[in-house]
């Protein structure tokens, strides 16, 4: 049986997900990050997390050759981030007020949670690359309400009563 790729893609949408920006440091000084849904613990002892690359993106010669990088979980009204780094081309990084974090990696300001990381491992898994990476810092709001996704859109996470 052949599976459909749209619905696939379509039938993946109900898992609902979080919302990251995952940035680095080229050797050369150039900042690049990209929006990414495809995050999650892999361990606590090593501190290990994974997400992945489309093979196509045009950042992706840039997160192969870097030895650091930072994954950022956003917050309820990072929208418009998410939105500015989901896209191909223009400086994603101007007039935000970044500052360096480990490997000169561009750190994001004002996210519910930041994980400072070290390359783990590379895996090319289909039309994607899964990077896993060691959490060397963290940082996080507990009380910050994280942006989801769902179905293709944006979504409001809500409490359940107890």
């Amino acid at each position: 049986m052949t599976v459909d790729p749209r619905i696939l893609r379509n039938t993946l949408s109900l898992f609902v997900t979080g919302v990251t920006i995952i940035t680095t440091e080229s050797q050369n000084g150039e900042r690049v990050g990209i929006t990414a849904n495809s995050f999650n613990s892999v361990s606590l002892d090593p501190p290990l997390i994974l997400w992945s690359i489309a093979s196509a993106s045009l950042s992706l010669s840039i997160f192969e050759a870097a030895s650091d990088f930072a994954v950022h979980i956003l917050r309820d009204d990072q929208s418009d981030l998410s939105q500015r780094f989901a896209q191909s081309g223009a400086d994603k990084f101007t007039a935000l007020n970044t500052k360096s974090g480990l490997g000169g990696v561009p750190l994001l300001p004002d996210c519910a949670a930041r994980l400072e990381c070290s390359l783990y491992g590379r895996h090319p898994a289909g039309d994607h690359i899964i990077y896993v990476a060691k959490v060397e810092r963290l940082q996080s709001d507990p009380s910050a309400r994280p942006l989801v996704y769902h179905g293709g859109r944006y979504a409001t996470l809500a409490d359940q009563p107890g």
